[in-house]
């Protein structure tokens, strides 16, 4: 039986990394695309610092050609609604300790949003508290300009997921220190020359 597994599994996985076209010949496809639908549960890997719990997430966005003019790019952020379907907000969960702060901030961004693009240096960190458990949550959270939307991710059954103008995601994100990670995020857009930086509006 575990042979027969293996075997199965090994199959999977070949035809995930080759497709088969021109004629029977096999094509190697990226291997960004095959993604796990698989999200990573429980929080026993979980990172704290004195006490609190550290998250990582992302704001997602993009920019789109506006109707009146061709040269005119508006800038659009993806939310997603919370898994108790209590308002939305943006992708965030735990950064565990097998993995980097940029890694976590990729993979929550992929299991809650299903996106995948380029993560810009770090909008700031908060401190909240949880509504949900009363803790104390360390909050970090970057830029990520997506390349890459899929049809299929681990946590689509349990979340929707919608492009909103920054005007639109001011209204509908329920967390105050998401806002200013967004008001962080548009400001950055304004004064290129800083997006190195931790840019804060005033």
């Amino acid at each position: 039986m575990g042979l027969f597994l293996s075997r199965n599994i090994a199959d999977f996985v070949f035809s995930s990394l080759f497709s088969k076209k021109n004629g029977g010949n096999f094509i190697p496809m990226q291997i960004e695309d095959v993604v796990s639908l698989v999200s990573r549960t429980g929080r026993h890997m979980q990172r704290y610092d004195k006490g609190c719990r550290q998250v990582v997430g992302c704001i997602p966005y993009r920019f789109r050609k506006t109707e009146q003019s061709s040269s005119l790019e508006e800038l659009e952020v993806l939310v997603i609604s919370s898994q108790k379907g209590q308002g939305m907000l943006f992708p965030k969960g735990g950064w565990e300790i097998d993995e980097s702060i940029e890694d976590a901030a990729k993979r929550e961004t992929l299991e809650e949003a299903g996106v995948i693009g380029h993560l810009g240096s770090k909008l700031g960190v908060w401190r909240y508290k949880s509504k949900s458990h009363g803790t104390v949550h360390e909050g970090y959270m970057f830029p990520l300009l997506v390349q890459q939307q899929l049809d299929l991710w681990p946590e689509q059954s349990a979340r929707k997921r919608q492009w909103m103008s920054v005007a639109e995601a001011r209204e509908a994100c329920q967390n105050v220190w998401m806002r200013e990670a967004l008001e962080n995020l548009v400001c950055r857009q304004m004064h290129p020359q800083q997006a190195g930086e931790e840019t804060k509006c005033t």
